[in-house]
């Protein structure tokens, strides 16, 4: 049996931590997930040696990275963001594609930045969902509108690149075996979808309400099952997990929605957020080798440079908002889009296992990556100029 690790304790202490950070009686108060990095970078092997993202404490990481994406599937009101916010986001999605991959191949061809384009481009298009969704839930406007058409950019952030991943980068199975497999990926969470639609009848919500009380904790334990089906099969197919956790999400979501979920909405919650979700993010920051920051003399030039880049192709969306956010909410809008670091994380990895991009490289994107989760939510939180609402506690 493995030993009980002791790296538990300080985690579990540094996320009692992080919420009480937060509260403290300052000009301006930081996010508590940026604050869960920060704390995980200090304590982890990179600098105070306190801790290693190893065993138990990895596969906690992971488990807390499937269920954030399942708990920000669960909460998306599809039924809002689809139309208009949801095409914006789309249209949106490919121009910052295209700007990426301007931007790469003309810094790869003056060896300024080398990275093949494509896997760079697809990297600077991403946006961490799973990051803003509690930031902006904190901050009471996940339901306003600008809160909705962030979601839809940022789904479409997170979405749009694992598609290519999935279909271009991943050589898991030959081309035509491996669509086969995503297209009966997404046969089968339309299925489970159309049940969960044809579930929702009287007696079924009352057997869910009954058993809500008792030691069974049946409906929690039917989403846990239903999150761990999906990410398995996600898997099984050669597709990435986050897809598989999103879908479980989405496809509970359908079920728990109005006043008969709100009771298993905050018991997931607690458990998502109360416990598995802070370990992803200490973790996160654990893993983040902060001497990458200066392994080479560009090294601080192509990070500062790759960061801006991640506002710039994040920002260029917004010429298709103009109707719909105002001046004041374009520049958080471009920050908050800009966020990014599980998707270019996974990314550099498929690079390097690959041999298409080496370590070093690798390592100065995931640094973009880094500074974009830590800095440009700060920014986005201080534009925006909403000090006074409450953080999660």
């Amino acid at each position: 049996m493995e030993a009980y690790p002791s790296e538990l304790l300080l985690i579990a202490f540094v996320a009692m931590l992080a919420p009480l950070l937060a509260e403290l009686p300052t000009g301006f108060r930081l996010p508590v997930v940026v604050l869960e990095i920060i704390l995980g970078i200090i304590i982890g092997p990179h600098m105070l040696h306190l801790a290693a993202p190893e065993g138990m404490v990895g596969t906690l990481a992971e488990l807390g990275l499937t269920f954030l994406l399942f708990m920000v599937g669960l909460e998306i009101d599809f039924d809002k963001i689809r139309g208009r916010p949801a095409a914006l986001a789309i249209g949106g999605w490919f121009l910052s594609l295209l700007a990426a991959m301007a931007c790469m191949s003309v810094f790869s061809m003056i060896g300024l930045i080398q990275a093949p384009p494509l896997l760079a481009a697809v990297a600077l298009s991403t946006t961490a969902l799973g990051v803003l969704a509690p930031i902006l839930r904190d901050r009471g406007e996940l339901d306003s509108d600008f809160g909705t058409y962030m979601v839809a950019a940022a789904a479409a952030g997170e979405f749009g690149p694992l598609m290519i991943i999935s279909l271009l980068l991943i050589p898991a199975h030959d081309t035509f075996l491996h669509g086969l497999f995503m297209v009966t990926f997404i046969i089968i969470a339309f299925i489970a979808a159309n049940l969960a639609l044809n579930a929702r009848s009287t007696r079924l919500i009352e057997m869910m309400k009954r058993t809500m009380q008792s030691s069974g904790q049946l409906p929690v334990r039917i989403c846990i099952l239903l999150q761990i089906l999906f990410v398995a099969l996600a898997a099984e197919f050669g597709l990435n997990i986050v897809m598989g956790a999103f879908a479980a999400g989405m496809v509970a979501g359908l079920v728990v929605k109005g006043k008969q979920g709100e009771l298993l909405l905050q018991k997931l919650d607690a458990i998502g957020y109360g416990f598995l979700i802070p370990i992803f993010f200490i973790v996160a920051g654990m893993n983040f080798d902060v001497s990458a920051l200066w392994s080479a003399p560009l090294a601080p030039v192509q990070v500062a440079l790759l960061s801006g880049l991640l506002v710039l192709v994040r920002g260029v969306p917004l010429v298709l908002y103009k109707k719909e956010l105002t001046p004041d909410e374009q520049l958080p809008f471009a920050f908050y889009s800009a966020t990014g670091l599980p998707l270019i994380v996974i990314i550099s990895e498929i690079g390097v296992s690959s041999g298409l991009m080496r370590p070093d490289r690798a390592a100065i994107l995931v640094s973009a990556g880094m500074v974009s989760i830590l800095l440009f939510p700060v920014l986005a939180v201080k534009l925006r100029g909403k000090f006074s609402l409450p953080w999660r506690t």
